[in-house]
């Protein structure tokens, strides 16, 4: 029998960072918001999960009242682009949230014919970085780690 080895943390170190996460109003996929959530907690980053089915209006109101590091929009159903224009619109729309950092990633078409022009609509929305579906989430916090400045400490949730 070999003796147990601890595994080192899996705390990244860069700084603690607040993440709002959320889907696109029509999708109501949760399994891939906690994965993201426990993910991003593993790795030191305070998150608030807004669950599935996220009207734009709660969107802004919540960035507005949390000012977090990152909105991260995160698509199962196929619709996330639809989903994501309307998210971005309204969060550039706002002048309290349109310079929050914002980005998308997950199965946004139906088909993968159109990808690029979903992935550069979504671009001139104001995402800051769009994923495509299958990118690993370590992208994020690879994106985490690029944000400048400080983060201001209040939680996220």
């Amino acid at each position: 029998m070999t003796p147990s080895v601890r595994p080192q943390s899996l705390r990244s170190p860069e700084p603690s960072r607040r993440v709002l996460l959320t889907t696109g109003s029509s999708d109501a996929h949760t399994w891939n918001l906690v994965h993201l959530q426990l993910f991003l907690e593993e790795h030191g980053h305070s998150v608030l999960n807004l669950g599935p089915c996220v009207p734009e209006e709660l969107l802004v109101d919540t960035a507005r009242m949390t000012r977090p590091d990152l909105v991260v929009l995160s698509s199962v159903n196929g619709h996330g682009h639809q989903d994501g224009l309307r998210a971005a619109r309204a969060l550039r729309g706002d002048r309290a949230t349109r310079s929050v950092p914002m980005v998308i990633g997950g199965l946004l078409g139906i088909s993968p014919e159109g990808a690029a022009t979903r992935t550069a609509e979504l671009l001139d929305a104001g995402f800051d970085e769009v994923y495509a579906d299958g990118t690993p989430p370590t992208a994020l916090l690879r994106r985490l780690g690029e944000l400048g400045g400080a983060c201001t400490g209040r939680a996220a949730a």
